[in-house]
């Protein structure tokens, strides 16, 4: 297996940090060769002083934003700054299931022509509101963008750097991830995961930055998809 870096950003996520971190490494074992990348997404609360601690780990590494620019921005740092080809994402507040990554691993690797592996997230543990908002913005991507994937906003993927950084970068980039591998002539696999209630803290995403706001971004990925 090769070697690999996970990418997890963080927004005040103080006490989801660690325990996340503690599956993480449960669930790899030891004799994987990966690191993991945390970017602070401008968190007013002890984020950084969580991750400080867990530098003690020479696998872990953490980047700092000065003030909250976004999940994608985050995400995009992170992997700039990975010195692996092959990343995984994770959402920082516990609800992905760190159990799952190695099935994704395992299919992303039995093919050199899988470039991207997404999980898929079922018996979600989210609002209703939650719930409906993301089914809706999906059935409208899929027929806009026809990626095929019923849940682009799951966090938890594994995917080529070199193919990613190909991308032009925008705010929304992590979820349409899909649309532009598909887009480039690049095979995708989905994977059912498992979803967990938030333990601590809070969603920083709503109704009006996943469904809205996903308009114009589905334009603004069609018009790349083409220069592809």
């Amino acid at each position: 297996m090769n070697n690999f870096t996970l990418v997890i950003p963080v927004y005040n996520e103080e006490d989801n940090i660690v325990n996340l971190y503690s599956e993480i490494k449960n669930s790899l074992g030891e004799n994987l060769l990966y690191n993991i990348v945390f970017v602070n997404d401008g968190s007013t609360d002890n984020s950084r002083t969580v991750l400080e601690a867990l530098k003690k780990d020479p696998r872990v590494t953490s980047f700092e934003n000065k003030k909250n620019l976004g999940q994608s921005y985050s995400i995009h740092k992170g992997i700039i700054n990975s010195n692996n080809d092959t990343i995984i994402t994770i959402d920082g507040d516990g609800q992905n299931d760190p159990s799952d990554i190695i099935r994704l691993l395992n299919l992303y690797n039995s093919n050199d022509n899988i470039k991207l592996v997404g999980g898929i997230r079922v018996n979600r543990k989210d609002t209703i509101i939650k719930k409906i908002s993301s089914f809706i913005a999906n059935k409208v991507r899929n027929f806009f963008l026809k990626d095929n994937c019923a849940d682009t906003g799951c966090a938890l993927k594994v995917f080529s750097k070199e193919v990613f950084i190909g991308f032009e970068f925008f705010d929304g980039l992590h979820r349409f991830l899909p649309s532009l591998f598909i887009g480039a002539g690049h095979k995708c696999k989905y994977v059912n995961v498992n979803h967990r209630y938030r333990v601590a803290g809070y969603s920083k995403y709503g109704v009006g930055n996943r469904l809205f706001r996903g308009i114009s971004d589905m334009i603004k990925v069609k018009k790349m998809i083409k220069k592809l």
